[in-house]
């Protein structure tokens, strides 16, 4: 069996396991999970309804690249006060000039994924490979991501293709903190989490909150806390079901933050389209994707030892945020079933 037919085989019993009421959908989506802590929770017009495995509710859960929708909005806050503008070479922000040879690599370009730098430094994977399986990014801090974009070559002119770039969007938390002159914990904390109350919500593990135990690909071996070294704006955040959900209602209803509107406005406007066809739609931060009810917005995360699926569906509406506490690398039912919860297929 292929890839694409194992994907397709489980999105079908993901489906057929959703049929039924609200709470049954939900119901069904835990138990469609194979994972020790699995969280789906739902908000229908400011609505909640959280089904979750025992216990599971009111733990906090790495995001992982989930976290890239927080930067994208802390970026729409910052341009939108004037602090700084999307066109801004990130180089400047550190104080360096790139040659007048040389087209700029734009902040606007690394949250988009059109920087033209690869998915992570060259010189990541030698120190990474003793670690992949559990902490693979711990090793790189924040210096080493600043000097390894300063010193890089964009594969193709800035903005002309698209790349999914860990590098490029935790080079643009670097390029925040140094444009405010602000660390990126403390920044986020400011412009976004602050405003939106998201008390449980962090960037490092510990802490008041109880932090859920991540798990390997056989869902029993469990998995150190995420150290992310110097990639905290591309996979930092971790957070209760229930902050991911008022994160998420403030995308539906913007008006409700008067301080935030504007940039959550901002990061629904799409920016680009890509693939066979230009089929891929993104905004600033968000995968867009259409149904009969206007867009709906989504975004994946995983570490290595847990998983999370954010979207949101104004025109329903609807949020879903799903999380789970294993890190699945082959074709499994979280993502298909999480996707079937927001599209209600």
């Amino acid at each position: 069996m292929t890839g694409d037919e194992l994907t397709s085989q489980v999105t079908q019993v993901a489906r057929a396991a959703l049929a039924g009421t609200p709470h049954d959908r939900l119901d069904a989506a835990v138990r469609a999970v194979d994972a020790p802590d699995v969280v789906f929770a739902v908000s229908v017009h400011g609505h909640r309804t959280v089904r979750a495995s025992p216990g599971a509710e009111g733990l906090r859960y790495e995001i992982g690249s989930a976290s890239k929708t927080y930067a994208g909005l802390l970026l729409a806050r910052l341009a939108g006060t004037g602090r700084l503008s999307y066109e801004d070479s990130a180089a400047a922000c550190f104080g360096s000039r790139p040659p007048p040879s040389v087209a700029p690599v734009t902040l606007r370009h690394l949250i988009t994924h059109t920087s033209g730098l690869p998915a992570l430094p060259r010189d990541f994977y030698r120190q990474a490979l003793p670690r992949w399986s559990t902490n693979p990014f711990a090793g790189y801090p924040a210096h080493r991501v600043i000097d390894a974009f300063l010193r890089a070559h964009p594969r193709h002119r800035p903005g002309t293709r698209w790349r999914y770039s860990n590098f490029g969007v935790s080079a643009l938390g670097h390029a925040l903190s140094a444009a405010t002159r602000t660390g990126w914990d403390a920044l986020l904390e400011e412009q976004v989490l602050s405003p939106l109350g998201l008390t449980g919500t962090s960037t490092r593990p510990g802490g008041s909150a109880t932090d859920a135990v991540g798990h390997a690909g056989d869902g029993v071996t469990e998995v150190p806390p995420l150290r992310i070294g110097g990639f905290a704006a591309a996979g930092a955040v971790r957070a209760t079901p229930h902050d991911l959900l008022t994160f998420l209602e403030a995308h539906l209803r913007p008006e409700r933050t008067p301080s935030l509107a504007d940039a959550l406005h901002a990061v629904r406007r799409p920016v680009l389209r890509r693939g066979i066809g230009k089929a891929h739609t993104h905004t600033l931060t968000w995968f867009q994707h259409p149904t009969d009810d206007g867009p709906a917005y989504f975004h994946g995360g995983a570490t290595s030892g847990q998983q999370a699926f954010l979207g949101f569906c104004p025109g329903t509406g609807t949020a879903v945020a799903a999380v789970a506490t294993r890190r699945f690398r082959r074709a499994d039912a979280f993502v298909p079933t999480a996707y079937s919860v927001l599209f209600g297929d």
